[in-house]
């Protein structure tokens, strides 16, 4: 029985997992909070490994719904193709040097010293401002730029929407911001934007700060639409992730420490669940960043990181 409540505590982290992981609002985070009302009754070191090590289960997914516009060798792709697709893995991989540099030196320190709940709720709230200010601010440039529009309100629709009035009244500014963004497909990301982004992921690794909501940040600031943000995000993950994941099972296999087979149900069972979870979540991200901004994650953010605090404050004072 007690084998199968630890499958069902793996199940739940699973879920947060697939969730938090793609939406910008912090995995290691919603993780690191989870455990403070629901604790797997595992030892330390596996606690620690299973924390990081779930995350294949994310990628995989990734890897399922991008399969054709990651595989350079796919048959229907034309030369040209099969060239763009290896140039993306490369401005996948040059990305993510940053963090390969600065991460694995000090990922233990992190560990050790940020991984408070006032920690984590400071980087809910900081970067939920930040997505909102961001989002603000690039609506603003865009009412600016088009004639016809202000105060919110569309009266001139640009030459990309059709010129009846029923569309230009559904033209939100939200909308018109994307549409000035000046990356607009995966195909126009350059190297240097590419690379750009990758220094923003270093700012992931203070937790609660969220991989893919640095990476989006850095994406929108650099100039990149939400829907090309989101999925060079995902790309990103793919090395991150699955190098973050090989550190820290060698960490645990160094310490001597092997799997029984309860700690191997466990850990698959939280894959397992993180990957379908992410099939669904990655999708509706996808879908929702054509027509909607961040600012909601932002808010979501900001009022979690305020109750966080409100919480672990109460109980610091009772």
């Amino acid at each position: 029985m007690s084998n199968f409540i630890e499958l069902l505590k793996a199940a739940v982290f699973g879920v947060v997992e697939g969730i938090t992981e793609w939406l910008p609002i912090s995995s290691t985070g919603h993780m690191l909070l989870l455990n403070q009302f629901l604790t797997m009754d595992v030892s330390t070191d596996f606690w620690d490994m299973f924390l990081v090590v779930i995350q294949l289960g994310a990628i995989l997914a990734v890897c399922v719904i991008f399969f054709h516009q990651l595989n350079p060798f796919a048959p229907s792709k034309s030369g040209y193709e099969k060239r763009q697709t290896w140039t993306l893995w490369g401005k996948t991989i040059v990305a993510c040097v940053p963090a390969a540099i600065i991460g694995i030196p000090l990922d233990d320190w992190m560990e050790e010293h940020l991984g408070s709940p006032f920690v984590i709720a400071a980087a809910l709230i900081v970067y939920g401002i930040a997505f909102i200010v961001i989002e603000n601010m690039r609506e603003k440039t865009a009412s600016r730029s088009l004639p016809g529009v202000g105060n919110g309100t569309l009266r001139a629709a640009p030459k990309h929407f059709a010129v009846s009035a029923s569309t230009a009244e559904i033209a939100t500014r939200s909308e018109l911001a994307d549409e000035g963004a000046r990356v607009q497909t995966i195909e126009e990301l350059d190297w240097k934007t590419a690379i750009g982004i990758g220094i923003f992921q270093v700012l992931s690794m203070v937790p609660g700060t969220s991989r893919s909501g640095s990476t989006i940040i850095g994406g929108l600031i650099l100039g990149c639409s939400r829907t090309v943000a989101a999925e060079f995000t995902f790309y990103l993950a793919i090395p991150v992730m699955a190098g973050a994941s090989a550190l820290r099972l060698v960490k645990f296999f160094l310490k001597g420490n092997i799997f029984t087979g309860a700690e191997t149900a466990i850990l698959l069972t939280g894959c397992a669940v993180a990957f379908f979870v992410s099939l669904v979540c990655i999708r509706f991200l996808m879908g929702f960043v054509r027509k909607h901004d961040f600012k909601p994650f932002g808010w979501y953010r900001i009022v979690l990181g305020i109750a966080v605090i409100a919480y672990f404050g109460a109980r610091m004072v009772l």
